[in-house]
């Protein structure tokens, strides 16, 4: 085991409370708003549907207490009404709550799901145009979260404001009437005893606001957490990280225990409130109403009616006592979720952008200024030619910029300053569509998608048929393998194109560019992390690819671009160097530098 592990990293950042506080202030009204416009308004129907079945909820209820007193005086006065027609009475009421409860769930689930699926379509929708940048700022563990711990926050407000503020606030209400029919007096008493819970409830409901924010934040951090263990198994296996990474979760899981336990501790003080000021209430009211009993201003009936009442009503005052805590984490995660969506991306198509008409043109970039989220820059004027219908390497060490070189010319980010053209075309000025569609892109991190083995090589030409699709794969090397799968084609590539070998992934991927057939080609370390034999077909298949595109290559094996028309070596974010592979050698510069130490190691 790792004796000497570094000491455990934060999760993530924790929100400040004065961020969570804003939630329920200045902020919550809008956020309801906006969530009323753009998701509930269209089902106004069903909503209006809703609030009729939680009107016929709460007018059942509200008979019991009236049947209860009917019952007793019935009985009091020997009149046989009391069971001949009643127990039909309570039955009819009770299918009646019971129907009128059925219709409520229906028309709720049937919104509150939309709303949820809505939601989610928006935010992923969101996510696969955003920039580079914006999804950076998370993990994809992260990101997953959004999609589920904070929408089920959402989901349980919303079900919660449909069946404890508007069902069960609209049957205290009705069940409230029925008191005062039975006893005005004693209902004023209560009228006044219980609102009294709404002060300590609402300094809980400020509590929690503090804590439900970063308790949201902090699960999606322990997320990241698991996933990164779980995605780096082999690492922490041969490097005996296992103390290091079990000490750092425990420090992660105390953080989220804490703030659940205040949480909880927060919740957990609602209904001893309410159990007590309840307490009051009835001591009150049974002490009032035995004094009007005994004057004979009351019945016995009309006591019983109204403690009926009173109970039936304890447990959707304990759900609206409780219902705080449940909006104010929904607001949080809506808040969360709003921010997210709202961010624009600054990449974008601009005003008046024309389409893409450069071929295997020319890529020139002029004096590029470029740094990531406002750190230092990366890329200090940059320039530099990569001639059309030919190959240019670029070459450097480690964090040179070569990368960010390649991000530039799709537009996955913005210069800060400088121009990039192709074919005399500004990309900047070109809509974001069309420069893409000319642009195909191989990368040693193999992107495959959980579907078959023709669905992720059509993805480079949305629409291809059959034939294409085999044309492609056979001018990748890839066909052989595939066909001699017993789902040849249909075969899916499962989880990240597990069921592939990496060179066969690799294949795949080089079979959607070719079916692109994009006139710019970048290749991004297309074959480090390939054996022998496999980077050997691999090389053979992208020097076909390459043929009478403008390629640009990234290779740390510099035996790799020998034979690439012009090699740009880069330096610290600067074109240190541009030339033939013979003319760079022979100055004895960087590159030739770079050269001996490979051709040492060799």
């Amino acid at each position: 085991m790792n004796q000497h592990a570094p000491a455990p990293a934060p999760t993530g950042s924790k929100p400040t409370e004065t961020g969570a506080e804003k939630v329920a202030g200045d902020e919550a009204l809008p956020l309801m708003r906006r969530l009323w416009r753009d998701h509930l308004q269209q089902h106004k129907a069903k909503i209006a549907l809703t609030l009729i079945a939680i009107a016929g909820v709460a007018a059942s209820t509200s008979t019991y207490p009236l049947m209860i007193n009917w019952a007793f005086d019935a009985f009091a006065d020997k009149s046989t009404w009391a069971i001949t027609t009643l127990p039909w009475l309570i039955f009819l009421f009770s299918a009646a709550r019971g129907a009128s409860t059925y219709a409520q769930v229906y028309f709720t689930q049937h919104v509150v799901t939309r709303v949820e699926a809505d939601l989610q379509k928006q935010l992923y929708a969101h996510l696969v145009a955003a920039d580079l940048a914006q999804i950076g700022t998370e993990s994809p563990a992260a990101w997953t979260q959004r999609f589920t711990t904070d929408l089920m926050y959402i989901r349980l407000a919303l079900m919660r404001v449909n069946n404890v503020l508007l069902r069960d606030g609209l049957t205290i209400l009705a069940l409230f009437g029925a008191m005062i029919y039975l006893d005005w007096v004693l209902s004023l008493i209560a009228g006044v005893i219980l609102p009294l819970a709404l002060i300590p409830i609402s300094s809980i409901g400020r509590r929690l606001r503090r804590v439900s924010r970063s308790t949201q934040e902090e699960t999606g951090g322990m997320a990241s957490l698991t996933a990164e263990t779980f995605g780096a198994a082999r690492v922490v296996k041969t490097y005996g990280l296992e103390n290091y990474l079990v000490t750092r979760a425990n420090a992660a899981f105390e953080r989220l225990r804490a703030l659940q336990l205040r949480a909880a501790l927060a919740r957990g003080r609602m209904d001893p409130i309410l159990e007590t000021l309840g307490g009051a209430a009835v001591m009150v009211i049974l002490f009032v109403i035995g004094l009007r009993i005994l004057s004979g201003q009351s019945t016995i009936g009309e006591f019983t009616g109204f403690f009926g009442a009173l109970l039936i009503a304890a447990q959707p005052m304990r759900g609206l006592g409780n219902l705080n805590a449940t909006v104010q984490e929904g607001l949080a995660a809506l808040k969360r979720l709003y921010g997210v969506i709202d961010e624009a991306p600054q990449v974008t198509t601009r005003p008046g952008a024309v389409e893409a008409g450069f071929g295997a043109d020319a890529i020139v970039f002029d004096k590029v200024v470029f740094a990531y989220g406002g750190a230092a820059p990366s890329l200090h004027s940059v320039s530099f030619e990569a001639p059309a219908a030919a190959t240019t390497a670029i070459v450097g060490r480690s964090g040179a910029g070569k990368s960010t070189v390649f991000n530039l010319i799709p537009r996955l980010y913005d210069p800060a300053s400088g121009s990039i053209r192709i074919g005399g075309e500004d990309v900047s000025g070109l809509t974001l569509e069309s420069l893409r569609q000319r642009i195909a892109v191989v990368s040693q991190d193999v992107i495959l998608f959980d579907d078959t083995v023709a669905a992720n090589i059509a993805l480079g030409r949305p629409g291809a048929s059959p034939a294409q699709i085999e044309a492609a794969a056979e001018a990748a090397g890839a066909h052989g393998f595939i066909t001699r799968h017993p789902m040849g084609f249909d075969a899916p590539v499962g989880v990240r194109g597990g069921n592939f070998s990496g060179g066969e992934r690799q294949r795949i991927a080089l079979a959607r560019a070719f079916l692109k057939d994009a006139p710019i080609l970048l290749l991004d370390e297309a074959t480090s992390a390939l054996d022998a034999e496999a980077e050997a077909a691999i090389r053979a298949a992208l020097a076909a690819l390459s043929v009478g595109r403008t390629t640009l290559v990234i290779a740390h094996r510099l035996s790799t671009v020998r034979a690439a028309e012009r090699i740009v070596v880069m330096d610290h974010g600067t074109v240190a160097e541009i030339g033939t592979h013979a003319e760079l050698t022979e100055r004895g510069g960087i590159y030739a530098h770079l050269h001996r130490i490979q051709l040492s190691g060799d």
